[in-house]
């Protein structure tokens, strides 16, 4: 066995950052995904079109959703408490997400089988509901989480959920989700930019991207306006022990509104995620107005960065707050597996991330280039 370079300390802080880069790293490439089906049945009308579009994420969205995979067993396997607590009490938030996903491939693979057109319009409007649901839900989820989950722990630290799926949908939370849905949405259209042909597909995509854009930026105003000033936020008080158990109910927190704008007064440097997420919509809004393909992609992606840092940097140390009993919330310090299993894990991270980041980058150079309509007529290995 190595040796441990990393105090525990470190080592929560190291796993920390991973998760942010595997969530990140999720909504970066199943993202667009999400965001192409959400817009199929509007800016494709006839049956070739649709393929078009379809095609455009053929080649890759498997791969893409294997993110969503390792973003799971990390937490799982890093963050235990975490695990345990948020997949239990979402189970049927997750449930719908996992219902949509399931659909996508089959709707995928099925689509084609029937020449008929109420067959594929049907088949359609699934792809739809595989992109619009989970992007929906995911931050209808993470809003939950900001203003705090209904969970309690006992002495032996087992958890009681208070809740329903229908309490999930706060007015804050579905802010989350519509503003979640806008930014996959305009990442949908950054990426369609850079891979269908030029025409009335793409200027369509380009609208919709549009109004995606500007609803990306009114809504992330809106939340920011919620999370200054709305009823919510959590804060550590008393001393704060970094490198101590895994023990939750060692940890002394407090609900406290505004809380989760202290990270920005104490650490300047955290405003860049913010301003990311709002610079970003404007990035593709300007490619967009200049019919510059690539800008519109950039501006997408650094949205997504943008407004995913943000919320974890905000929350920081929390991971998941509870709103019931506060001082049972999980933190980074509080809630993660021992010093040794993740050094170990961190060992594994360290040869394979490479691995996949390397192969995840040569399967796009493969396949880099604009799907057209006529490869779409004349090739037999397209959906």
């Amino acid at each position: 066995m190595l040796p441990m370079i990393f105090d525990y300390e470190t080592m929560r802080l190291i796993w920390w950052l991973l998760i942010g880069v595997l969530l990140i790293g999720f909504a970066l490439t199943d993202g667009f995904d999400l965001g192409v089906g959400t817009v199929l049945p509007f800016i494709a009308r006839t049956d070739e079109e649709r393929r078009l579009v379809i095609n455009s994420i053929g080649a890759t969205w498997e791969g893409n959703q294997v993110w969503f995979i390792l973003g799971g067993g990390a937490i799982f396997a890093a963050w235990p408490y975490v695990y345990a607590i948020s997949f239990s009490g979402f189970y049927l938030a997750m449930f719908l997400v996992l219902a949509a996903l399931i659909l996508r491939p089959v709707a995928f693979k099925y689509r084609s089988k029937r020449p008929d057109p109420k067959w594929r319009s049907r088949w359609d409007w699934a792809l739809f509901v595989g992109g619009f649901v989970p992007a929906l839900v995911f931050g209808v989820a993470l809003g939950n989480v900001l203003t705090g989950v209904p969970f309690a722990l006992d002495s032996d630290l087992r958890s009681t959920w208070s809740g329903s799926l229908l309490d999930l949908f706060s007015p804050f939370a579905l802010i989350a989700g519509l503003l979640s849905v806008s930014m996959l949405v305009l990442h949908g259209a950054g990426w369609l930019s850079l891979k269908i042909e030029h025409g009335p597909v793409l200027d369509r995509a380009k609208r919709w991207g549009t109004g995606a854009a500007i609803a990306s930026i009114l809504l992330f105003a809106l939340a920011g306006a919620f999370v200054a000033w709305g009823d919510f936020g959590f804060r550590l008080t008393g001393t704060v022990v970094t490198d101590g158990p895994s023990n939750p109910l060692l940890t002394r927190a407090e609900a406290a509104s505004g809380a989760w704008l202290d990270n920005y007064s104490m650490h300047p440097w955290m405003l860049i995620a913010p301003l990311l997420g709002f610079l970003g919509p404007l990035i593709a809004l300007f490619g967009i107005r200049r019919r510059a393909d690539v800008p519109v992609f950039v501006g997408s992606s650094l949205a997504v960065i943008g407004t995913i840092s943000t919320v974890g940097l905000s929350m920081f140390p929390f991971i998941l707050p509870s709103s019931m009993m506060p001082a049972a919330s999980l933190t980074v310090w509080n809630a993660s597996s021992s010093h040794l299993t993740l050094w170990i894990m961190l060992i594994v991270v360290a040869i394979f991330l490479p691995l996949v980041l390397l192969y995840t980058a040569w399967v796009f150079r493969v396949l880099f280039g604009r799907v057209t309509t006529a490869e779409v007529r004349s090739s037999s290995d397209f959906y």
